[in-house]
């Protein structure tokens, strides 16, 4: 199947690594071109020349906390490359804990990084992008139904994917498409991490694949061929959805 991706061009935040970094490599591997950007320097040069170099992928480092980072990478693909057909955002975990455990400080912290960094990414390139163009917000499943131990997350994802749902009705009509991806347990370091925080990881992985139908924890690449195909044009009538990478996790219709 032809997903129409060839000389396209995506920025992607977040993605030095984890599910960012695959969804670039599945990208790339269609003909597409990226832009991508993560906090970490080194970290984002690896993942370019992994990537292929300046022919196919280009990074950034930066921060969604800075409001001139999402200007920064749209003009970094029109420059490079001389064009923008989407973007895939995504921002790391925020601190374990409850609702009622976590400080105020983690709370402020989280929305600025989590929430109102991904808001302003998310319009900034929208209003960048013409007809076919489409952006991905890599959520969680907490958007769903909240997951014990991780009050922030369970607080201010779902507020994303109503944001993700607004935008989506507001671009729609100039042909650009928004949509919500919702990664359930796959082996990212976040993932590990939270396996690690309950003292017995292999314990704690085996728990959760216990309830997962699918009965294994996922990885990157499955959730990157998911987001490479509702990125690209063979998605063209896909946009205001939410969709679960999960294994089946989710007990919804």
């Amino acid at each position: 199947m032809d997903l129409g991706l060839a000389d396209r061009v995506y920025v992607l935040t977040g993605a030095s690594r984890g599910l960012g970094f695959a969804t670039a490599e599945h990208l790339v591997a269609d003909g597409a071109r990226v832009v991508i950007s993560a906090r970490a320097p080194e970290q984002v040069a690896a993942a370019v020349e992994a990537l292929g170099g300046p022919e196919r992928a280009i990074g950034l480092t930066g921060d969604l906390t800075d409001p001139a980072t999402p200007e920064r990478l749209v003009t970094a693909a029109r420059e490079q490359y001389g064009r923008l057909d989407g973007a895939l955002i995504s921002v790391g975990g925020p601190p374990r804990g409850t609702a009622a455990q976590v400080t105020d400080e983690q709370w402020r912290e989280s929305f600025e990084t989590v929430f109102l960094g991904s808001v302003r990414t998310a319009r900034t390139v929208a209003a960048a992008l013409t007809d076919g163009g489409a952006i991905g917000l890599v959520l969680s499943t907490s958007a769903r139904s909240p997951m014990p131990g991780l009050g922030i997350s369970n607080g201010l994802r779902p507020g994303l994917a109503g944001v993700a749902k607004d935008i989506a009705d507001e671009y729609g009509p100039r042909g650009v498409r928004v949509i919500g991806l919702l990664p359930g347990r796959i082996m990212t370091d976040r993932n590990r991490e939270l396996f690690a925080a309950t003292g017995d990881p292999e314990r704690a992985r085996a728990e959760a694949e216990a309830a997962i139908p699918l009965r294994r924890v996922g990885e990157p690449a499955e959730f990157g061929r998911v987001a490479a195909f509702l990125l690209s044009p063979a998605a063209s009538y896909l946009t205001g959805v939410t969709v679960p990478v999960d294994g089946g996790a989710l007990r919804g219709l």
